[in-house]
């Protein structure tokens, strides 16, 4: 059994994409009725945006801001910057209200936590809003320590942020069982630093495309997985 599991969040503990989904609706919303925009062309603007960001930030936490998003969309069209820190608030908050737990998360953080399992969180973004999301799906009392990429100062996959969930678990990388929904940044970059590791992969298919890397598909009967 591991001495500790680290979790990451977006699309791990919750369903990011249908949540971003019903948040995008209402900053939409927000956009029509107070700025006069439509959706097509403000959605086209925020997504180009957002790929200006990521090229230019590179991967660091505040690439993920929406408030930089939406205050360049702001800027560009001449409207007034107050609204950027209004819609920004507004769709993280849609964002928290539409999330709900994975099936059986829940149940397994519990029953790792009666254990003595270490239990954590290593992901990208910044601090404030990652725990806020935490407390709204009812784990962070449950959690020992939280890593984002904001205070790593780097973005999985590098190693730093996953040495750090490792140096506040206590226990050498060896010992650290890494979960996550991203083959690339979680899965590898844990395995990268010597932690056992285990891709979410709902779809069988995309599972069975890297045989070697240890898959599964839901969280449900996972304590089993773990202990034994």
């Amino acid at each position: 059994m591991p001495k500790a599991v680290i979790f990451d969040i977006d699309d791990t503990l919750y369903n990011y994409k249908a949540a971003n989904a019903q948040a995008m609706d209402v900053l939409c919303r927000y956009a029509r009725q107070e700025l006069g925009l439509d959706e097509a062309p403000f959605r086209a603007d925020y997504d180009r945006v957002m790929a200006l960001q990521l090229r230019e930030q590179g991967q660091t936490a505040g690439c993920h801001s929406r408030a930089i998003r939406i205050q360049r969309v702001l800027e560009e069209r001449g409207l007034l910057l107050r609204h950027a820190a209004v819609m920004g608030d507004l769709y993280w908050n849609a964002l928290l209200d539409a999330m709900v737990p994975s099936p059986g998360v829940t149940e397994l953080v519990q029953a790792l936590k009666a254990r003595g399992v270490r239990l954590g969180v290593g992901s990208d973004m910044t601090a404030d809003w990652q725990l806020k999301k935490l407390e709204r799906l009812g784990l962070l009392d449950a959690l020992d320590f939280v890593v984002t990429s904001e205070e790593a100062g780097v973005e999985k996959p590098h190693r730093d942020l996953f040495l750090l969930c490792a140096k506040k678990a206590g226990c050498p990388p060896g010992e650290c069982l890494f979960i996550g929904d991203n083959l690339k940044k979680d899965i590898f970059g844990a395995q990268n630093v010597g932690m056992e590791a285990l891709w979410l992969q709902p779809d069988p298919q995309k599972a069975g495309e890297y045989p070697s890397v240890k898959s599964i598909q839901g969280f449900r009967g996972l304590i089993d997985h773990i202990l034994f």
